[in-house]
C-alpha cells in the first residue's frame, strides 16, 4: 500500500501488529518521550530559572503552545468546516506533537544563549534556534550521544518555520561582531550578532527530502526569500500546521507571560493601562491585575477570545493544499495580540534586570565554548568525542545548545570557578 508522502519518515517505521496508533499519535509520544523534550523543564522562557517557582520554562510554555494549537484546529473544524482548508487540517496529535517539538533547540539563557552560539559558530555555518530545533529532530535513531526522534514529513514541516539556509539569508554586513570602544571586556554586540531566522547547512539534505513531494513551482515558492538592506534577508512562507504552531506560540507568549509579569510584580497596572488596555475589550482587561482567581479567569477568557477568532487565510500561487492555506487573526484581534506582546517585551525582556542575567548567560556559553573548542580531546565529556570527530565544531554547539541553564552552569564553574571541584560533581 502506498502511503500519503507526508507521512512517510525518513528510516521507515515498522509498526506492531498490536499498535494501533495513528501517525501523527507516533510523533507525539516520540518528541514528549524525547530526552530534549525533558531538558526544556531547566531552559528560560523570558525569566531566569530560580528567580520564582512560579512562571513558565521551556517545557510548561511548550505544553501550552500544543494546548492552545489543538484548540485552534478544534475551533476551524467547527466554525469553518464547509471551508477547503478544512480537509487539510492536521489531527490533534500531529498539531501538539509539532507544538511540543517547535521549542527543542533553543540553547540556555534564551536569546543571549542564541547570540552566544552564533557569535562562536560566526565562521562555521552560524547557529539559530529554531534550525537548531531540526537538527535535533534530523538526527539518525541510532545516533550518539542520545537518539533522533524520526518524525514524519508532515511534522518537520511544520517545525520547518524558516524554508531557506543561514549562508542564503544571512547578511555579510551584519556579521557577528564585539563591541569597539572597551577596553577590558570583549563583549558581543547583540545587534549585529543576532542570527539570520533560518535553518542551518547542514540541514539542508533532510529539507531537501522533506519537499520532495511538491512540484518545482511550489517549492520554488515556498523557498523564495525577501531581501532586506541593512539586515538579514528573510523567508516569506510557512506551511499550514507551522502557522497553526506559530499563531499559537504567539497567544501564549502576549497572554500567558503577560500573566507571569503581573503575578511577579514586574509590570504596574498604571502602565498597561497608559499603553494596552484602551485596545483589549473592556470585560478581558479590567479584572488581570486584580485577585489571583479573577486574574486566571480573565487570562483563560484572552486565550478563548484569540482561539474563536481563528480563521483561515489562502496564499495564492500554491497546488499543495498544505502550502495554499494558512490561518491567521483578523486585523483587530490580531493588533491585541501585537499590542500584548509588544508590551511584555519592552517591559520584561528589555528590562535591566532581564538582560543582565541574559548578559551574564551568554558570557558563560561563550566561555565554555571556547574553553570546550581549546582542547576537545581532553575536556569534552567522552560520549561526545565521537561526535566531535565527525562533525567538529558543530558537535561542540550540539552540545552546548542542548544543556540547561542550570548545567551549563554548574560546567562554567568546574572549568572558572577558583573553589576545587570534585570527579563526583554531577554535570
Amino acid at each position: 500500500m502506498v502511503l500519503d508522502p507526508w507521512q512517510e519518515r525518513r528510516q521507515p517505521r515498522l509498526p506492531r501488529a498490536d499498535d494501533f496508533r495513528s501517525e501523527g499519535e507516533v510523533d507525539y509520544a516520540r518528541v514528549i518521550h524525547s530526552a530534549a523534550f525533558r531538558r526544556l523543564q531547566g531552559k528560560t522562557q523570558i525569566l531566569n530559572l530560580g528567580d520564582s517557582d512560579f512562571y513558565r520554562t521551556r517545557l510548561t510554555h511548550s505544553l501550552e503552545v500544543a494546548q492552545i494549537a489543538g484548540g485552534l484546529v478544534q475551533q476551524l473544524r467547527g466554525t469553518a468546516a464547509g471551508h477547503a482548508g478544512a480537509a487539510a487540517l492536521p489531527g490533534r496529535s500531529m498539531i501538539q506533537a509539532i507544538a511540543c517539538a517547535h521549542d527543542l533547540g533553543h540553547p540556555p539563557f534564551g536569546h543571549g544563549g542564541e547570540v552566544a552560539l552564533n557569535w562562536c559558530m560566526r565562521d562555521d555555518g552560524g547557529f539559530e534556534g529554531n534550525g537548531q530545533t531540526l537538527r535535533l529532530l534530523s538526527r539518525p535513531p541510532g545516533s550518539l550521544p542520545e537518539p533522533g526522534v524520526n518524525l514524519t514529513r508532515r511534522s518537520l514541516l511544520g517545525v520547518l518555520k524558516y524554508p531557506a539556509p543561514w549562508s542564503r539569508l544571512a547578511n555579510p554586513a551584519c556579521a557577528p561582531r564585539l563591541r569597539d570602544g572597551l577596553s577590558v571586556l570583549r563583549c558581543i554586540d547583540t545587534e549585529t550578532s543576532a542570527p539570520p531566522k533560518c535553518h542551518l547547512d547542514s540541514e539542508t539534505g533532510l529539507v531537501d527530502w522533506m519537499l520532495a513531494p511538491l512540484s518545482n513551482e511550489d517549492r520554488d515558492n515556498f523557498t523564495r526569500i525577501r531581501e532586506n538592506p541593512g539586515k538579514h534577508a528573510s523567508t516569506l512562507h510557512k506551511s499550514l500546521d507551522c502557522s497553526i504552531m506559530d499563531l499559537a506560540d504567539d497567544i501564549a507568549y502576549g497572554v500567558h507571560d503577560l500573566e507571569d509579569a503581573i503575578a511577579l510584580g514586574l509590570v504596574s497596572a498604571e502602565a498597561f493601562e497608559a499603553e494596552v488596555a484602551g485596545a483589549v475589550p473592556g470585560d478581558l482587561a479590567a479584572p488581570l491585575f486584580g485577585p489571583p482567581a479573577a486574574r486566571k479567569q480573565c487570562i483563560g477568557a484572552l486565550v478563548h477570545h484569540f482561539i474563536a477568532s481563528v480563521r483561515f487565510r489562502e496564499e495564492p500561487g500554491f497546488a499543495e493544499p498544505l502550502l495554499r492555506h494558512r490561518v491567521e487573526l483578523p486585523p483587530e484581534q490580531r493588533q491585541v495580540l501585537d499590542l500584548l506582546k509588544g508590551f511584555i517585551f519592552r517591559h520584561v525582556i528589555r528590562s535591566a534586570g532581564v538582560q543582565q542575567l541574559e548578559f551574564k548567560g551568554q558570557t558563560m556559553v561563550v566561555a565554555l565554548f571556547e574553553a570546550l573548542r581549546s582542547d576537545p580531546e581532553r575536556l569534552l565529556p567522552e560520549e561526545w568525542r565521537r561526535r566531535h570527530a565527525e562533525d567538529g565544531l558543530r558537535a561542540i554547539c550540539d552540545h552546548v545548545a542542548a544543556m540547561t541553564d542550570a548545567s551549563l552552569l554548574r560546567s562554567y564553574e568546574r572549568l572558572f570557578a577558583p573553589r576545587m571541584g570534585s570527579v563526583f560533581d554531577r554535570l
